[in-house]
């Protein structure tokens, strides 16, 4: 698997898990106080933007032809993130708008590359998928704003479970895309398919 390629996949697998853990411990604690829930999405938001921006200013190859895409992502996560440590006394109609803004402008994004790679990506359609849910997802949030704390709670401890899921499958595929392709080299100098 070339260093690229490893790289895709272990940022696409530490998104997914951070995601899964947050929408965990989202669903573990129902009654979770909104100070806990700010500080869980204030983590995973700047996780998620973090390896957004590092990859757009490393000049990584995936991000070939979506950089700026990979920079407003990245960036509108360590936003949302450094918004709710900042201000941890946020309101919870607040801390909804600013997860909704958040999960909107990502979902686009993601659904706006799924569209730009799926000549050369197979399952480009997972991006897209976690891209379409994340729009629904902010628009939920933002259509349904007087919904009970544990009614929001459990929506976004799903969402985060299933976009954290596609992500996952997403990273399997990266990585499985390239077992096939290992080769060693057999005394004599001939290559064969691990």
């Amino acid at each position: 698997m070339a260093i690229d390629d490893k790289r895709r996949w272990a940022s696409l697998a530490i998104r997914g898990m951070t995601a899964l853990i947050f929408g965990f411990l989202t669903l573990i604690w129902p009654g979770v106080t909104l100070g806990v829930l700010v500080l869980l999405f204030g983590a995973y938001a700047l996780v998620e933007g973090g390896f957004d921006l590092a990859a757009a200013l490393a000049n990584d190859p995936a991000t070939r032809g979506r950089r700026a895409s990979y920079v407003i992502e990245g960036l509108a996560g360590i936003a949302a993130g450094v918004v709710t440590f900042a201000w941890p006394g946020i309101t919870a109609l607040a801390l909804l708008f600013v997860i909704a803004a958040w999960a909107f402008v990502i979902g686009v994004l993601r659904i706006a590359a799924a569209i730009a790679e799926r000549q050369r990506v197979q399952h480009h359609w997972l991006l897209g998928l976690s891209g379409l849910l994340s729009v629904v997802f902010a628009i939920a949030l933002v259509a349904a704003p007087a919904a009970g704390a544990l009614a929001i709670t459990w929506l976004i401890g799903w969402w985060a479970l299933v976009v954290g899921s596609l992500l996952l499958a997403a990273s399997v595929h990266v990585h499985g895309l390239h077992a096939g392709d290992r080769r060693s080299v057999r005394p004599g100098g001939r290559h064969v398919t691990a």
